[in-house]
């Protein structure tokens, strides 16, 4: 399976969103300061994820997270 996932910061309360595909192995990553965009802002906890079945699927849900009509989505939907 693939992901797409939004992670939030504990340290400034920011979201972070991204696809993997493990999604507990990227958690780690990040957690542990190996991804240079989200070293500053560690730790972080999943808030919200998605499954797919192809790894251009969860591409294409994060690409559409970041958008403004993603935005708005996630906003009316109460998932940030």
């Amino acid at each position: 399976m693939f992901y797409s996932y939004i992670l939030k910061s504990e340290k400034d309360g920011k979201y972070y969103y991204g696809s993997a595909e493990n999604l507990e192995i990227r958690l780690i990553k990040h957690n542990r300061g190996d991804v240079k965009s989200t070293k500053a802002r560690r730790p972080f906890i999943i808030h919200f994820f998605e499954e797919f079945n192809s790894r251009s699927e969860a591409f294409r849900r994060e690409q559409y997270y970041k958008s403004v009509n993603g935005y708005i989505y996630l906003k009316q939907n109460n998932i940030i």
